[in-house]
């Protein structure tokens, strides 16, 4: 005889969902903190024209901050596409198709993105 407690214990049929669910909501946490600011610092530096908000992202904190801020929208990102492709998408060979693009797709903008605030940050900015 089982319960549906039982039933319900184990990570899912794909066996890995409550590790998703628990990334996908510790990313939303990281957000929380990290958007407010965001959203504080580029209304200053937009005060501040194109030379304040160069100077704005070499300190250090702030580019420390918006490359957190990057990694956790990005990664959250990809979870969210992700949940969205298996769950609507009935083709497997699409559904792969789109897995696989979300993730070099998310990357290649993390990859262009951070390089693009290390240029900045480092002072390299042309």
């Amino acid at each position: 005889m089982t319960t549906s407690t039982k039933s319900v214990r184990g990570l899912g049929a794909a066996g890995r969902g409550t590790e998703h669910h628990i990334r996908q909501r510790v990313s939303a946490i990281a957000l929380i903190f990290l958007v407010p600011w965001f959203l504080s610092s580029v209304a200053f530096a937009m005060t501040a024209g194109y030379s304040g908000a160069i100077g704005w992202m070499q300190q250090s904190h702030n580019a420390l901050l918006f490359i957190l801020l990057l990694s956790a929208a990005l990664y959250h990102m990809r979870l969210g596409l992700q949940t969205v492709i298996e769950d609507y998408i009935g083709r497997a060979g699409t559904k792969q198709a789109l897995l696989i693009g979300n993730v070099f797709i998310v990357g290649g903008i993390y990859v262009v993105t951070l390089l693009s605030v290390l240029k900045l940050w480092l002072g390299n900015a042309a």
